[in-house]
């Protein structure tokens, strides 16, 4: 990337790309600037800090992850709309490791409401309504939803079913199907 033109947008994606090629934890503004051809200080000029660029990838992930789960969901419903999320994310996590872990970074309340996470969770209580699941027991299958499939995510991206059978596919498919089952005899308190 060539140094005229350099903006806080470029710094954030140059970033994104090393975290996606070395890892988020190896993302420092010192790797950043070599990888941009700029000095350390010429940085500083698009972003803060290290915790402001990272919270900037953060972000960007969050993003974009929010807008290819909402083309993917559009006009469906039901087990298809929640195997279309989960295939989703879990798609991004192998296209863009750095990001996906990225996107699991906590943010300070302020920023985490502003940036495109509440979208995560309005598009799974929108997967929810065609369970007919009540209001109140929401936020509990919102958290159920994002645990399992991030979860499951994290452990795959790890290595952690490589070296098992069945393969990590048909492991997925029947995660799939028993959260759809749950989803469809959801415990009503009462």
């Amino acid at each position: 990337m060539a140094r005229m033109g350099l903006t806080a947008e470029r710094v954030t994606l140059a970033g994104a790309e090393l975290a996606d090629e070395a890892g988020f934890a190896q993302v420092t503004p010192s790797a950043v600037a070599r990888r941009v051809g700029v000095q350390v200080a010429s940085l500083y000029a698009h972003v803060r800090n290290a915790e402001d660029l990272r919270t900037r990838i953060t972000l960007l992930a969050l993003a974009e992850m929010a807008d290819r789960a909402a083309a993917a969901l559009a006009g469906r419903a039901g087990k298809d709309a929640l195997v279309a999320l989960g295939t989703t994310y879990r798609d991004y996590a192998r296209q863009h490791p750095g990001r996906y872990a990225a996107a699991q970074q906590r943010l300070d309340h302020a920023t985490a409401m502003a940036s495109a996470g509440p979208r995560h969770a309005e598009m799974i209580r929108a997967i929810l309504r065609g369970y007919a699941l009540p209001e109140t027991e929401q936020t509990h299958a919102v958290r159920l939803i994002g645990s399992t499939f991030h979860g499951y995510i994290t452990q795959e991206s790890g290595g952690g079913f490589d070296h098992s059978t069945p393969g990590p596919q048909q492991s997925w498919e029947r995660i799939l199907d028993a959260l759809d089952t749950l989803l469809r005899h959801w415990p009503h308190e009462g």
